[in-house]
């Protein structure tokens, strides 16, 4: 399908950056157990480089589950009908930082267990492999931000390789920053197949299930009581997404917000 955002993706930012406890609140300060460009556990940062516009993602790669026998079942599937499947995931983010099965999810969003989903964003030895990736968000005469890629595909030939397709399809994306709240930010996303973004802790944009291109907007003033945010603070923004079936992929991020600051990866 067409695609989203892929893997995890680290905003790195003007200002200071800060440590995030899963929670989506920002202490400001204080030590993680993650580290900064390894294999962290979604717990923490200790910091680094300091650039706005600049995403870096961690993308990881995952087997067709029809080419290789014994891989997660959830990559390379059919949907019927092609449609966003809302409710897959919780709506709150779990204290690691990472999204959540529900309790009872919608069987059309071809998720197995949550086991499988687990998978998804942990580096699992066999299960997927870990790519990093850095995306640039250019601005725009209107004063947004935009990455734009209409052919998302940033691991062909890599990790467990395009498995005799043109592309290699099956990946995820995940992204994990603060940003300072203002007043007036808006940050849209196109793209397919699963996306969620979790502001503060609360689930903003839920696109789940394998479908074509869809968009979602967060504005924050409209849903700044919904999400517990207040201007003049900052607050964590986490990103997910995945790639789960040909043959497209889209993965368009548009937003007004000019810097985030790195939490973990």
């Amino acid at each position: 399908m067409k695609l989203a955002l892929a893997a995890t993706l680290v905003l790195a930012a003007c200002g200071n950056n800060h440590n995030g406890d899963g929670s989506g609140n920002v202490d400001g300060g204080g030590s993680g157990s993650g580290s900064d460009g390894g294999a962290g556990d979604g717990s923490g940062s200790d910091g680094g480089d300091q650039n706005c516009g600049t995403l870096r993602g961690v993308i990881r790669d995952f087997h067709d589950h029809n080419k290789v026998a014994g891989a997660n079942p959830d990559f390379e599937v059919t949907p019927n009908p092609d449609a966003v499947v809302k409710g897959l995931v919780a709506a709150t983010i779990t204290p690691g930082g990472k999204p959540s099965l529900s309790a009872n999810p919608p069987a059309a969003g071809l998720i197995t267990s949550p086991a499988t989903f687990a998978q998804w964003y942990t580096d699992v030895d066999g299960a997927n492999m870990r790519f990093e990736q850095d995306f640039v968000l250019t601005a725009q005469t209107n004063g947004s931000y935009v990455y734009d890629n209409g052919a998302y595909f940033p691991i062909d030939d890599k990790g467990f390789g395009n498995e005799g397709n043109p592309h290699n399809y099956h990946f995820t994306t995940e992204l994990h920053a603060t940003f300072p709240y203002n007043g007036g930010e808006v940050f849209t996303f196109r793209g397919d197949d699963d996306v969620w973004v979790y502001v503060n802790g609360k689930l903003a944009i839920d696109i789940g299930g394998v479908h074509s291109a869809s968009t979602a907007t967060i504005d924050f003033d409209a849903r700044a009581a919904e999400l517990g945010i207040t201007k003049g603070s900052e607050y964590a923004i986490d990103f997910f997404q995945a790639e789960r079936h040909v043959t497209g992929s889209n993965f368009r991020i548009e937003t007004t917000i000019a810097c985030f600051g790195t939490i973990f990866f």
